[in-house]
């Protein structure tokens, strides 16, 4: 990059040094003594934009996809995408009316400031029918053992941002739970499971990660 610029300012040198001796040949020739306007500045020479290229797994609200995305509110209310896009992941999905079994299960192992630090992260959040599909005894109990809920939550994670084109290209993902097995990736778009798992909503962009809401509460192990 070095060698690039020290070049590109070389030329420019020498382009400069040649309008200059252009200019006083014909300011001498016509005995003129003003100087012609200087050009207007190229638009290839402006100040590079601040926008880059967005990151793989980085999302926006155009590429949200599934069935339950129409049940997320709308415009800048909470919970709505709008709203969520700010925000690291926990604090996002506290807002998401589809996520407030997960939320609960969160915050009962001390897990919020820990997603919301991740640098870039996927999260397959199970919706509140996945989790009522355990009942209730069961998850009060799971909820009340953090040591043994926070390693299954951990397996519903990924350490690395993923969209829905990535996950399909990766085909199987190692989550924050590596005791846990793997997490196999089959389909695409609409028709895409995560360990069997089908995505409600996915695409979610939130400010450290990309979310995608799934129907089931996947169980470590499974895919080993």
């Amino acid at each position: 990059m070095t060698k690039l610029r020290v070049a590109g300012i070389g030329v420019a040198a020498v382009a400069a040094l040649s309008l200059t001796a252009c200019s006083g040949s014909d300011t001498a020739s016509s005995g003129s003594s003003s100087s012609a306007p200087a050009p207007a500045p190229s638009s290839s020479m402006a100040a590079p934009s601040s926008s880059m290229a967005a990151a793989d797994g980085v999302t926006t609200n155009a590429d949200v996809f599934g069935p339950a995305c129409s049940q997320l509110p709308q415009g800048s209310a909470p919970g709505s995408l709008d709203s969520m896009g700010p925000q690291p992941v926990a604090s996002a999905a506290s807002t998401n009316p589809l996520l407030t079994k997960l939320v609960a299960a969160v915050k009962a192992t001390n897990l919020v400031d820990t997603l919301n630090s991740q640098p870039a992260i996927t999260v397959f959040a199970p919706a509140d029918p996945a989790f009522a599909a355990l009942g209730d005894a069961k998850f009060n109990e799971l909820a009340g053992k953090p040591a043994e809920l926070a390693p299954i939550l951990q397996y519903h994670v990924v350490g690395k941002r993923y969209d829905a084109n990535g996950l399909g290209s990766a085909g199987t993902l190692e989550s924050l739970n590596t005791a846990g097995g793997s997490l196999k990736i089959e389909g695409s778009g609409d028709n895409m499971t995560v360990n069997g798992a089908k995505i409600l909503c996915g695409n979610i962009p939130t400010k450290n990660a990309t979310v995608f809401v799934i129907d089931k509460v996947l169980t470590p192990g499974t895919n080993k």
